[in-house]
């Protein structure tokens, strides 16, 4: 009997060492151009900016953060994000500096080029390295430091699984993903195969010029998702300043306003409707301007909702 016993208690201890060994297994995830090793899930993570901490939240990885950055520098918090982040602090208002992140002993920072970090800058993954602080780049922002295909909703859905991996939260990273594409494939069905894209412009900011999202920018997926096509997804940029001239001549029906910072959606749109050079654009002379909050026209979770939304607009007789 004790040695059935004994033999039962070796075989438990060597199932769970075998748990152990496997939970302690490196993970690898593709960063933009470079692969990421992670020896055990961070503890100690930091995020830039709303969308990226939303990808934490939706992922309930807040016990695993010490703090947000970039954040009130230029946008104000909803309620929705103030409520997931309410016990973290906001440890920089704009970019953080490496002396930031080394001061809260990060040990992660989820970032994105133009999204908390500048090629070239004082932060980068090859900057951090040496403190022992990984960084994960949003797979948005690779534009800016290699090729990479057409924005698709399948960029966000990267993020999310890799995240998943990174902090061994796997499962909910799938079941998020899933639930999302689900969403996605019932609204696409309420879609008549027969409607054509409507031309669709994203305003964002600027006057003299024109801060826009081309290419390689989430709106341009999801725009395409909602029922259409982004009048300047032959710029190659994910953000991008260009000429009024461009959009004046390639006339769009719809004018999608972001909103953040000082100027307000409807600023923005008083500022189109006001100008006699854009009188002759089919949406400003129908008045067809949709607002999205910066938080939903940024990759992150919101972008499904907002799609939805987008959808509407572009075809409410479907809807």
């Amino acid at each position: 009997m004790l040695r059935a016993f004994s033999r039962l208690t070796f075989g438990l201890s060597a199932i769970l060492l075998s748990v152990s060994s496997a939970a302690a297994e490196p993970v690898t995830v593709k960063s933009c151009n470079r692969d990421v090793v992670f020896d055990a899930p961070p503890q100690r993570a930091v995020s830039n900016d709303v969308n990226l901490t939303e990808m934490m939240l939706a992922l309930k990885l807040q016990d695993r953060m010490v703090g947000y950055t970039g954040v009130s520098g230029w946008k104000t918090l909803d309620e929705k994000l103030r409520a997931g982040i309410e016990e973290l602090p906001e440890l920089s208002p704009k970019y953080p500096s490496k002396e930031v992140l080394l001061g809260v002993d990060a040990d992660f920072y989820f970032a994105g080029w133009n999204y908390g970090m500048k090629v070239g800058g004082d932060v980068t993954p090859e900057s951090l390295d040496p403190f022992g602080i990984k960084v994960y780049e949003l797979t948005e922002s690779c534009i800016h430091i290699m090729k990479k295909n057409k924005a698709s909703m399948e960029d966000m859905y990267a993020d999310l699984r890799n995240l998943g991996a990174i902090f061994d939260v796997r499962e909910r990273a799938e079941s998020l993903v899933t639930g999302y594409q689900a969403e996605l494939a019932a609204f696409a069905s309420k879609l008549s195969a027969k409607a054509e894209p409507v031309r669709v412009f994203v305003y964002d900011s600027g006057e003299d010029q024109v801060f826009t999202s081309g290419r390689y920018g989430i709106p341009t997926a999801m725009i395409e998702a909602a029922g259409g096509r982004n009048i300047v997804d032959d710029v190659e940029a994910n953000w991008v300043k260009i000429g009024w001239e461009a959009v004046v001549e390639r006339n769009p029906e719809v004018i999608v306003i972001v909103n953040y910072g000082q100027v307000t959606a409807e600023q923005k749109r008083a500022f189109m409707m006001s100008n006699p050079a854009f009188k002759d654009i089919d949406a400003v002379r129908n008045d067809r301007f949709v607002t999205l909050e910066y938080v939903e026209a940024t990759p992150g979770p919101r972008n499904i909702g907002a799609i939805k939304r987008l959808g509407a607009a572009f075809h409410p007789e479907m809807f």
